[in-house]
């Protein structure tokens, strides 16, 4: 069975700085019409470092979005072009002033597929030394560090809402432990 839709017409409804929301008619399986709106978005990266004390450190940071603070791993936008994990190396020294001796490709997620286009790159962070931090100027983030068994139980018991860090975690948990 063929699952695929087909576009047939693509409207744009907003084009921004960070995602554009477009409005597509498609062709169903079955040859039926439907419509979608889906959010094109240029895709992430993240980082979880790992210190030698089997500590991470994440960030806590308001989120538009959720309308709250949530505890995350530091994670920024791809610029046009960037490898993934240049910009995962990058928003660990800008956010948390830390730079890795290894980065671990740990995969990739696609947080919301129903309407949004964003793919999310995740690696883990050793060999971690510390170096100055410069966030952007728009971004207020506090640092947080804790045991990785810590990190594992929050992600576990909910206190961790965030995707991208509940996913890092687990992966993490898994290289770390010997499982993969």
């Amino acid at each position: 069975m063929r699952l695929t839709e087909k576009t047939i017409t693509r409207d744009i409804i907003y084009e921004g700085k960070i995602f554009t929301v477009i409005k597509d008619l498609v062709e169903l399986p079955d040859e039926s019409h439907a419509g979608r709106e889906v959010i094109i978005h240029a895709g992430g990266a993240g980082i979880l470092p790992v210190d030698e004390n089997n500590d991470v450190t994440l960030v806590r940071q308001y989120r538009a979005g959720a309308s709250e603070v949530l505890t995350e791993i530091c994670a920024g936008k791809l610029e046009k072009g960037e490898d993934p994990q240049s910009c995962a190396i990058r928003e660990l020294e800008e956010e948390l002033g830390l730079k890795a001796s290894t980065v671990t490709p740990l995969g990739y997620i696609y947080p919301t597929p129903a309407y949004d286009s964003e793919r999310t790159y995740i690696f883990l962070a050793q060999g971690i030394t510390p170096v100055s931090s410069h966030p952007d100027r728009d971004e207020f983030v506090e640092p947080v560090k804790m045991p990785f068994d810590k990190a594992v139980k929050a992600v576990c018991d909910g206190t961790i809402t965030d995707a991208k860090t509940q996913i890092a975690v687990l992966r993490a948990e898994r290289i770390l432990s010997g499982k993969d």
